[in-house]
């Protein structure tokens, strides 16, 4: 454990219960929109399956397979 994070569990510990559960909940959420940004950053640092997908799809659509999505068919 960082000393960050040992300083902010003390500051967390003077906090009335409730703000400690709104704010533990908070960096939850932070903490995972942190990983999932990751993903997709290392999903697009390699662009090969990516480029295949959107190679795959112009292909579709040129042929005539494939159409633009309409939102208002769902």
């Amino acid at each position: 454990m960082t000393k960050a994070i040992e300083t902010a569990i003390k500051l967390l510990e003077t906090l009335p219960e409730s703000d400690q559960e709104h704010l533990v909940e908070e960096l939850r959420r932070l903490a995972l929109e942190t990983q999932d940004d990751a993903k997709w950053d290392e999903l697009f640092a390699r662009p090969g399956k990516l480029k295949t997908a959107a190679e795959t799809a112009r292909q579709g659509i040129a042929s005539g397979k494939s159409s633009e999505f309409d939102f208002d068919k769902l």
